[in-house]
This record gives structure tokens, C-alpha cells and sequence, in this order.
């Protein structure tokens, strides 16, 4: 095997930026919106760099609730603009992100005709939360008929159906009998966020030279028209100028301002906790589909088949940005109760949860507003106070990360004064250029690409590049290659992610570039297995193989819910 280190790849980058000490636009924090940005800024040939304390998609955009969708609920606020947009998103990423993003049926069980009715008007026209009401039929029923209007797209998703208590009982037998009706509709599932993201970032890094993604990259002061950034690996400090600067640090764009030398009052997020569970009775209960609907306490409720396991979520508190945001053990208690709540002869308990995770929302300040009823569409602030402007993002959610990332392009070449050569509507993203959408499709384009993978390993890799796994396979195929974690990685392809994925620590694998935490794969043998391929492709010595494996045990306990215990130091 070829020896590979990490002065070969991300210190490539590194030196690439450090050297230049200038980029046309300066993006700070690599969540789904920046990276959105990076790709678009990069098809018009506009020189970019993108940067992140953390790993790529490593901070909100990593605790989503997996689904792109267009926010039914939102049209109780009035909020039409922002659900036309979502629905055409998603809608287009459905077409132009295949390999990850699919329909997903929702059931929403429903237990009374008028509940809401009234309420629902004042929240409408005066844009006041009021007392929180469990939605009935009826105003349900509305709500689905605007939403399959602003879904109409050539048949991407079908259009929903209302069935009585006989008849949903008969399709979901394990529903609360009490239910008077269930409401059946399509929006869309996103199994791997992590590798979404990647994706587009692939292929930002690809359309244009001059474009760098540097993690684990601060920025941490400003020097007139120059940003100073600090390796959290190596703890140097470099500066950058840049033409425009564009703050998408999500929840922690105050902060950002902050260490900028701006004071702005923009961010007021919440966070979102889900935890999933081992729980093969429930997964069959939800017949493959997600249960959603909005709580009696204005929280979203989702029960969500996912990979073999089932996610619960999510809360809705609000949150402190400087803190780290957990699952508490009082919001596992109150995703019990909803679980018994909806399926009420099936029990739950905490051992069946394998992971649990939470995030901060990017939710704009909201004051006396409930946080269910936050605004989720965005805005631009602009700074010009200094000798380079600024742009900082306020808002944004995953279904919208497209649309989003070309208006603020649009911004940035408007003050750049750069028309725009490439539109990123319709265009694929990544894997999804040439990917399988049939099952005969599929099994030809195996057959054709994957020449020697057995089927679970083809299905594997199809899953997790999309039509990129061709260019996987024909790393992996190169030299003699070996199974690791169980067969769900190999070290070949542990080294394809190293060269063109810009790993740095254990956890970006087990969280990020693959699925393996998330259902319940870690084991404290599994992080010496992968830790051990890793160091020579990284050049850690001892030292730092053992550093990763302690770091990366503490963040699953501490953050996730595992309980790993840490191996003696070789």
C-alpha cells in the first residue's frame, strides 16, 4: 500500500491557502449552507475558501431529523413563500440527489375533526403563537390540500389520502385505536445528511482550482481585510484576505461575529434531540413509514423507520450556543410517552437505544415567541463596517440548502459585480449524476461498475457514494484490500476517504463518513480496528492513535449516549 499522510492531503490545502494569503470569498463554517455556497461560488469560477472549527457538516447540519420536506405546519403561520420554495426543493433534490434523498410516506394519526380550528386563523393573521393545540381533521385536511398545490411537479410525489379509523387500523394495526383518522402523504427522506454534504463539497472542490475546504480551521480574529485562522491541528495561526467574507456559521453566527470584532444579536436557536432505537417490533409497526404529526404541546413528532432502526424526536427548547447541546434523559422520557402515545401496546426502554443525538437549530432571536413557532426561512444581514463586507446568514434549514446557497451567490456576485454563468437548478449533485433508479437499472449498473463486488458490498457502496462508488470500486480493486468494522468499511476504501474526503480524526469515520455509530455499530474493538488502519494513512504515531481512540470513546459517551469503555494504551 501506498503510505499516505496527512502532509499529502489537507496540508496540501493548508499550504495552498496559507501561501496564496488571499481568496476572492472567505465562507466561515462548513455546515450544508456554506457548503451550498462553496459549490455554487465554484461552478461561476469564483475563487473560494470554505473553512469550519469542526469537520464538514459536523455541527447543526449533522443533527438533523433526516428529512427534506416542505413544512406543512408552516402554512398555519403563513409562511406560503417559504413552502413553495421547500416543496420545489425538494421536489428537485428528489431529481437531482437520488442516491440520497428518497419519498417517504407520512402518516399523520389524527384524533379529533375540529381540534385547532379556531386557533389556527389567530396564529395566521396575527403571527402569535397562542396556546398550543393538537391539529384535527379538518384543519389537517386543509393543510394537505395547499400542500399537494405546491406540490404539483410532475407527479414527483403522490398526493395524500384521508382514511377512517377501520381503515388506518387495517393498514397500521398497532395504532391507537382511539385515532379517529390518519392523513397519508409524501415528502422525502434523507438518509445520510453527512455524505450529502460531502457531495456537494466534492463537487465544489472539483469545478474550480482555486477552491480549498479546510476542518478543524477557526476563524478567530479579524485584521483589517484580513481573517486570522487557526489549525486547531497544529495550533498555528495564518491570515486571509478576502473580497467579500460570509459568515454561515449557523447557530454560532453571533459568535463568530463576535470574534470578528462585529456585536450582532441575530441567532435565537433551539435544540433538537431524537434517539434511535434497536427495536425490530416498532420498525415493523411503522410499516415502513414515518409517523408525524404536531404534539399537543406544539412540538414536532416524528417515529421514523431509518436503516434497520427507528429515530424518535425531536424537542424544541431553546438553547445556548456556547454550551454544548445534549439529549437529556427528561426528553427520552418524553419520547416514551409519545412512542405510547401512538402506539400504545408497544413498550420502549433505554436499552434499545443505540444512539441519541442534538443540535442547535439556526433559528433567528425570537423573544417572547414559542420556539415551535419560529420562523425557519432565512435572511441576509449585511455588514459594511469594516474594509471587506460581510455577509452573515441567519436562518436556514437542509430542504432549502440549494436555493439558499444561489441567493446568497447572487449577493456575493452582486457586490463582487460577476454575472452568473451556471445555474445549480436541476444540476446533479455528485453521485447522483448517471445513479440507478430501478431495480433492473441498479443491477445493471453493478454488473457494469462494480465488477467483483459481492452484492452486500455493491449495495453498500451504491448506497453510500451513489454513482461515485464506480470511481471507489476502481480504487479499491488497485491492490489487495481487507474487510474492517465487520465488512461495512475496507481499508482501501478507509484510504479513498483519507485522499478525497479529507479525514482527520477517528470520529469523522464512524460519524460522518459512514452510518456506523448511528445504528448502533461501535464497539470499543471496532475504534482500535479502524484507529489502527488509520494511522499509517495519516502518519499518527502511537501516541496519537491512542489520543484518537480516548477522544473519540468520550465523544460517543459523552454526546451519544454509548458507553464505551477505554482500551489500555498500547
Amino acid at each position: 500500500m501506498v503510505e499516505i499522510t496527512r502532509s499529502a492531503h489537507r496540508q496540501q490545502e493548508l499550504e495552498a491557502v496559507r501561501s496564496a494569503g488571499r481568496t476572492t470569498v472567505l465562507i466561515i463554517g462548513a455546515g450544508i449552507n456554506g457548503i451550498s455556497l462553496f459549490r455554487d461560488l465554484a461552478l461561476q469560477g469564483v475563487d473560494a475558501v470554505i473553512v469550519d472549527r469542526g469537520d464538514f457538516a459536523g455541527g447543526a447540519s449533522s443533527a438533523s431529523s433526516h428529512m427534506v420536506h416542505g413544512g406543512i405546519r408552516y402554512l398555519e403561520n403563513g409562511e406560503f413563500r417559504l413552502v413553495r420554495e421547500s416543496v420545489q426543493e425538494r421536489n428537485g433534490l428528489l431529481r437531482i440527489a437520488p442516491h440520497y434523498v428518497k419519498p417517504l410516506e407520512t402518516t399523520i394519526p389524527i384524533y379529533s375533526t375540529f381540534s385547532g380550528i379556531l386557533s389556527a386563523p389567530f396564529r395566521f393573521l396575527l403571527h402569535r403563537s397562542g396556546k398550543p393545540r393538537e391539529r384535527g381533521a379538518l384543519l389537517i385536511k386543509v393543510g394537505l390540500t395547499i400542500y399537494d398545490l405546491f406540490s404539483r411537479d410532475g407527479g414527483s410525489v403522490p398526493r395524500h389520502r384521508f382514511l377512517g379509523r377501520t381503515s388506518s387500523l387495517a393498514e397500521l394495526p398497532h395504532l391507537d385505536p382511539r385515532i379517529k383518522y390518519t392523513a397519508t402523504y409524501y415528502d422525502a427522506s434523507m438518509h445520510d445528511p453527512e455524505r450529502l454534504a460531502l457531495d456537494v463539497l466534492q463537487d465544489g472542490r472539483s469545478a474550480h482550482a482555486s477552491s480549498y475546504a479546510l476542518n478543524y480551521v477557526e476563524a478567530v480574529a479579524r485584521d483589517g481585510e484580513k481573517v486570522v485562522l487557526r489549525d486547531r491541528e497544529t495550533a498555528q495561526e495564518f491570515s486571509v484576505a478576502a473580497d467579500v467574507i460570509v459568515n454561515t456559521s449557523g447557530p454560532w453566527t453571533d459568535l463568530t461575529n463576535e470574534a470578528l470584532g462585529a456585536d450582532t444579536r441575530f441567532m435565537g436557536g433551539t435544540k433538537g434531540s431524537h434517539i434511535v432505537l434497536d427495536h425490530p417490533e416498532l420498525l415493523a409497526a411503522t410499516a415502513g413509514r414515518e409517523i408525524f404529526f404536531e404534539h399537543s404541546d406544539g412540538r414536532i413528532v416524528l417515529i421514523y423507520p431509518l436503516k434497520g432502526r427507528v429515530m424518535v424526536g425531536t424537542t424544541d427548547i431553546d438553547a445556548d450556543p456556547r454550551e454544548p447541546a445534549r439529549c437529556t434523559e427528561e426528553e427520552i422520557d418524553y419520547f416514551f410517552d409519545l412512542v405510547h402515545h401512538v402506539f400504545p401496546t408497544i413498550a420502549v426502554n433505554r436499552d434499545q437505544i443505540v444512539y441519541r443525538f442534538a443540535g442547535i437549530r439556526p433559528l433567528p432571536r425570537h423573544e417572547d415567541t414559542a420556539p415551535g413557532f419560529v420562523s425557519r426561512d432565512y435572511r441576509i444581514e449585511r455588514d459594511d463596517s469594516g474594509s471587506t463586507p460581510m455577509l452573515s446568514l441567519v436562518g436556514g434549514k437542509w430542504t432549502t440548502f440549494r436555493a439558499l446557497g444561489e441567493h446568497l451567490a447572487n449577493r456575493v456576485l452582486e457586490i463582487l459585480d460577476r454575472p452568473r454563468s451556471v445555474s445549480t437548478a436541476g444540476l446533479p449533485i455528485g453521485g447522483g449524476h448517471g445513479f440507478p433508479r430501478t431495480t433492473r437499472a441498479r443491477a445493471a449498473w453493478r454488473a457494469a461498475n462494480l465488477p467483483g463486488a459481492d452484492a452486500a458490498r455493491a449495495d453498500l457502496l451504491l448506497e453510500r457514494y451513489g454513482a461515485r462508488a464506480a470511481q471507489v470500486w476502481e480504487h479499491i480493486e488497485q491492490e489487495e484490500d481487507r474487510p474492517l468494522a465487520g465488512g461495512s468499511l475496507s481499508v482501501r476504501e478507509l484510504e479513498w476517504m483519507v485522499q478525497h474526503e479529507l479525514v482527520v480524526k477517528l470520529a469523522d469515520i464512524v460519524l460522518r463518513r459512514s452510518n456506523i455509530a448511528f445504528a448502533g455499530g461501535v464497539t470499543t474493538e471496532l475504534l482500535v480496528e479502524v484507529a489502527d488502519a488509520l494511522a499509517p494513512l495519516l502518519g499518527w504515531d502511537a501516541d496519537r492513535r491512542d489520543a484518537e481512540i480516548e477522544a473519540t470513546v468520550q465523544l460517543l459517551n459523552d454526546a451519544h449516549g454509548l458507553t464505551l469503555s477505554v482500551p489500555a494504551r498500547s
